[in-house]
């Protein structure tokens, strides 16, 4: 059994007794209308961008959903999953276009009559980061820059780049290159003139169940009869997030965004350690030893970060520091919405914490999905 010390029941306010119930909506967009769009995801084939076109596709009818990736084995087996599970009306608004956000020009080509862009695509293994630094920099910072320029080539109308929370005070080459490329969008809007091109950015922790993290990893060696999962600290705590929730993040950011601003979800925390205890009581803990360029800890908002800061309920807005553009604040200078000058948002000192059933009920609900 799980150590109710351990664990304080992640229930923010408004929250019922059904927690697969209480998540459904909690990010969701009010009154998005992606009805007769031109949309283009950058990694459309990741984790991520399967579940946004499939989200897309249930809830608008869009005129083109773009999927831009390098992989053609990939796009062609989404294309297939996209036929089993669609109509052929659906599966008829997409277009899968192969391509490299390294390459300027083929990005371009792709972004014609474009209205809305996802950026999604990144290397993102921090180890593969560490050892290969210039591929990781010419797909996260000079892919960046790629996206920012074929979008205002085309007068895109809406641009939101997927960040990361390893982009906040990094450690590792993966969080620098995602500092990097978060600067480049936010800047992006200074640069778009009469084009009126609005770039924003997201940020948020680990989605649970997602390629290359540490829950499926966890899943396997338990289905394989392992007893004795690898922590590598103990004291180790990380932000988690569902998949839905993700993408329902980013679908409302794109409706509230103003150009600038990088959002940040109110999302939970849990404990390594907690997470082993959850997913297999009774397992020996195996500590490995942290990683080159891993974290005890992780931060998404710094205190350098909170005087720019604004609290928008459901969410946090770090506001562009350079603005030459016509743009209003989410908040005035110590006005409403203001966060205290050494406020912090960080894994290990947040206010809410994930308990073992509600990390479960996130892992059964991607094992569903």
């Amino acid at each position: 059994m799980v150590n109710s010390g351990l664990l304080t029941m992640f229930r923010p306010s408004g929250w019922g007794s059904d927690l697969k119930e209480a998540r459904l909506g909690r990010f969701a967009p009010k009154d998005l209308d992606l009805d007769d769009k031109v949309i283009l995801v950058t990694g459309g084939t990741g984790s991520f961008g399967k579940r946004f076109i499939e989200t897309v596709l249930c809830r608008y009818t869009p005129r083109k959903l773009i999927v831009y990736s390098r992989d053609e084995l990939k796009q062609s087996e989404m294309q297939t999953e996209l036929r089993e599970k669609f109509s052929a009306e659906q599966v008829g608004r997409m277009r899968f276009f192969l391509g490299d956000v390294r390459d300027r020009a083929r990005l371009t080509l792709a972004l014609r009559g474009v209205d809305i862009v996802i950026h999604a695509a990144a290397l993102k293994q921090v180890p593969a980061a560490e050892y290969n630094p210039s591929e990781c920099i010419a797909t996260n910072v000079m892919g960046a820059e790629n996206v920012v320029w074929a979008c205002l080539s085309n007068r895109v109308r809406q641009v939101i780049a997927l960040s990361t929370d390893k982009a906040c005070n990094p450690i590792n080459l993966y969080g620098a290159t995602k500092l990097a490329s978060d600067k480049v969008f936010v800047a992006a809007n200074n640069l778009s003139g009469d084009i009126g091109t609005r770039f924003s950015v997201v940020r948020y922790g680990n989605v649970v169940g997602s390629r290359g993290s540490v829950v499926p990893l966890f899943q396997r060696m338990i289905a394989g009869g392992c007893k004795k999962l690898p922590v590598t600290d103990p004291r180790m705590t990380r932000f988690w997030i569902t998949l839905p929730e993700g993408v329902d993040f980013v679908l409302s950011s794109l409706e509230v965004m103003r150009g600038g601003e990088i959002f940040v979800p109110k999302i939970p925390s849990m404990k390594i350690t907690d997470l082993v205890t959850a997913m297999c009581p009774g397992a020996e803990i195996d500590v490995v030893g942290i990683r080159p360029g891993e974290k005890l800890h992780e931060m998404m908002i710094s205190a350098d970060d909170a005087r720019s800061t604004a609290e928008l309920g459901d969410r946090f807005a770090i506001e562009p520091a350079f603005v030459e553009y016509p743009r209003t604040p989410f908040r005035l200078n110590g006005g409403p919405g203001a966060v205290p000058e050494d406020f912090s948002y960080a894994s290990n000192t947040n206010t809410d914490w994930l308990s073992a059933e509600a990390l479960m009920a996130m892992v059964e609900e991607k094992a569903a999905a």
